[in-house]
């Protein structure tokens, strides 16, 4: 995806939120199965909790997206 406007409509948006609805989905999706695992009740703070788990998965969402990402093609 690398750094390119992103074009909805006529309305430009930055690269960065497209990681943000991507991690968005992937923090919903982790939560999902982190609850049916243990049942909600292992996590003290689960709002420190939440929002940790969001940064992770924006991060390794750019992170995979960015150019800079070695391309198993290259090896």
């Amino acid at each position: 995806m690398g750094l390119n406007e992103i074009a909805i409509g006529g309305l430009f948006l930055p690269p960065l939120f497209a990681y943000v609805m991507i991690g968005l989905a992937a923090t919903f999706a982790l939560r999902a199965l982190l609850y049916q695992l243990q049942g909600g009740r292992r996590l003290w703070f689960e709002a420190w909790f939440d929002t940790a788990l969001f940064v992770l998965c924006t991060a390794a969402t750019a992170y995979a997206f960015s150019a800079s990402f070695p391309l198993i093609g290259a090896l």
